[in-house]
């Protein structure tokens, strides 16, 4: 019995720390939903109402994000519109390790080592699935395509 309190405490840890980390990588949709459900359910829109007002809120702060940051051109503005997303991202990652590892960790430093390690993971993936929705430019060749430099043109020519 005992064996089985900790495998499945185990798989339960490791469950909620998958958890955890879906939530902070979605941080600012999280709370844009959160406070739109919030409000609404405080107007009067009822526990359906308020789900779905958050549900809709968050997918569209989500969705606004994504097409702005892959249909900008501006690094910097590009930069700014991923920093949005990237640094509550970051934060949520840091507060959450933080909070796993003081169940564990005796040590201070060790604590707020672990916890910046999480911040940088989470910060970095929210920043990475911002990036996925980035077309690639259009002077741009992928991989495998045929080559554009000057000596695959000599190479062909003799």
């Amino acid at each position: 019995m005992l064996i089985i309190g900790l495998v499945l405490s185990v798989f339960g840890i490791g469950f909620f720390c998958w958890v955890l980390f879906i939530l902070a990588v979605y941080a600012l949709p999280f709370v844009a939903g959160l406070t739109a459900g919030l409000a609404a359910y405080h107007s009067g829109a009822g526990i359906p109402g308020a789900i779905t007002v958050a549900i809709i809120a968050g997918g569209v702060t989500l969705t606004i994000g994504q097409i702005a940051f892959a249909t900008v051109r501006s690094p910097l503005i590009r930069a700014a519109i991923g920093l949005l997303y990237a640094v509550p991202a970051a934060i949520a990652g840091y507060n959450g390790t933080l909070g796993f590892a003081q169940m564990g960790i005796p040590s201070e430093v060790w604590r707020v080592a672990f916890a910046v390690i999480g911040a940088v993971a989470v910060g970095g993936t929210a920043w990475a699935r911002m990036a996925l929705f980035v077309p690639p430019e259009e002077g741009r060749r992928i991989a495998g395509g045929p080559a554009t430099h000057r000596l695959a043109g000599a190479a062909r020519q003799g």
